[in-house]
């Protein structure tokens, strides 16, 4: 677990920052949401819940602790899953003339994240597109503190509920994209695992499956003092390149989800499988969050938004889906293969991680056993081990590289620097067939 962390040169940046909420952690916290929010001086809360949530038990005790505690709130349901700009638009356009000093999201990371965007539309008024990272949009950056927010996560995967960052789809170039700025991430995590336990098996092993790309795509992002100097701290940029801290939670993270992932998936209501998964995909996220992701995330951003007809089970929602798991998971086993070669060090200590006995293992070796790992892995899942199985064609590969290049945040924090043809071999790599 070793890093080039000490150079020091005109050349390089020589800090990074971690931003993450205050975390409460453990069995039935939600049920303390009232406290906390008066404790963040909320007193007229805008309540944002999937609509398949919006009738649990779970959700109702969320809604009971806010009223015991003389809170008034307005319940937000029209979150989509893998939300877009268009939709995002729309639900500040429904939001904007309520009374609001502070926000409750419940659910998976696609309510967090669009908690965060009403957050930031609410209290500093724009296009979207102008807080949209660069390229695609002008990367604008608020001018100070948004409205306090406790997000309450029920999936184990996305880790938003520490991060400053949102992913959405941008619907008019068919990519998914996102927006990052030291104000978004939420005031308060509560992560309680018992709201984990409804999670369908195969979000559950998307979810999962993103918890381990996370820490694994954190862990080999190319060192935060391989950045170049910065004229002014407000220039330095959220994603930093891997940290001696993101080191840590990047190959604990692995850890827990190589034990508990299948174990979450064969059996939901295995209570000790959902515990570490939760605590695991939080840590990841307070990883990544500061450290940042690189090429499967930058893929599976086009992969995501040019899905055509592809319904995967337990994500029936009328229109077609490749939840975002399931999009880094596919190419990641590829890209992973590839780039082992170029940092053996670095995969090896994944493998270790995920229980190998590395010593005498040549880069190939760690590539192939990596490979060979991840695609065990989504067979046990009931994952697709390849893009043809989602309906996509070797006719698609220009646009997805097109719009992977437009991922450039990402694509710098690379071990290797890459390029047009790098993305084109993988996506041929993924095809399959």
């Amino acid at each position: 677990m070793e890093g080039n962390y000490l150079i020091s040169t005109n050349f390089n940046d020589t800090a990074f920052v971690i931003n993450v909420p205050k975390i409460k952690f453990g069995m039935n916290t939600t049920k303390e949401v009232g406290k906390d929010a008066v404790g963040l001086k909320i007193k007229n809360a805008l309540v944002v819940v999937g609509p398949r949530l919006k009738d649990s038990k779970q959700f109702h005790d969320v809604l009971s602790s806010l009223s015991e505690s003389g809170i008034n709130y307005a319940v937000f349901d029209e979150v989509k899953t893998e939300p877009d700009d268009e939709n995002l638009t729309k639900g500040y356009e429904a939001i904007k003339g309520k009374k609001i000093d502070g926000l409750i999201s419940f659910g998976g990371g696609s309510t967090i994240d669009t908690a965060k965007i009403l957050n930031l539309l609410y209290k500093y008024p724009r296009d979207i597109n102008d807080y949209i990272n660069k390229p695609i949009g002008k990367g604008m950056i608020p001018e100070g503190d948004l409205l306090p927010h406790i997000a309450i996560p029920t999936t184990a995967g996305t880790g938003s509920e520490t991060t400053n960052v949102t992913i959405f789809d941008v619907e008019r170039l068919h990519v998914k994209t996102g927006i990052s700025n030291p104000f978004i991430r939420p005031s308060l995590a509560i992560i309680d695992p018992v709201n984990t336990l409804t999670m369908p098996p195969k979000v559950t092993a998307s979810t999962g499956l993103d918890v381990l790309n996370h820490a694994i795509e954190s862990y080999t992002s190319h060192p935060y003092t391989a950045r170049p100097p910065v004229a002014s701290p407000d220039e330095r940029p959220v994603y930093s390149g891997s940290t001696p801290i993101g080191d840590l939670f990047g190959l604990q993270a692995i850890e827990w989800v190589h034990k508990y992932l299948r174990r979450a998936f064969a059996d939901p209501l295995d209570l000790e499988a959902r515990y570490y998964m939760t605590m695991g995909a939080s840590i990841a996220g307070m990883g990544f969050g500061h450290v940042g992701v690189h090429i499967p995330h930058a893929m599976a951003y086009p992969i995501a938004g040019m899905i055509k007809k592809w319904h995967p089970d337990d994500y029936d929602f009328g229109y077609p889906i490749s939840p975002h798991g399931i999009s880094t998971a596919i190419p990641a086993a590829y890209v992973f293969r590839y780039l082992s070669k170029f940092v053996p060090e670095r995969f090896a200590d994944v493998l270790t991680a995920l229980g190998y006995d590395t010593e005498g293992m040549s880069a190939e070796d760690i590539g192939d056993t990596l490979y060979g790992y991840y695609i065990d892995l989504l067979h046990a899942l009931k994952i697709p081990d390849n893009l043809s199985d989602l309906d996509f064609t070797s006719s698609d590969i220009e646009k997805l590289v097109d719009g992977t290049m437009a991922q450039q945040r990402l694509i710098g924090l690379s071990p290797k620097k890459i390029d047009k043809s790098d993305i084109e071999f993988l996506f041929k790599e993924a095809m399959g067939r």
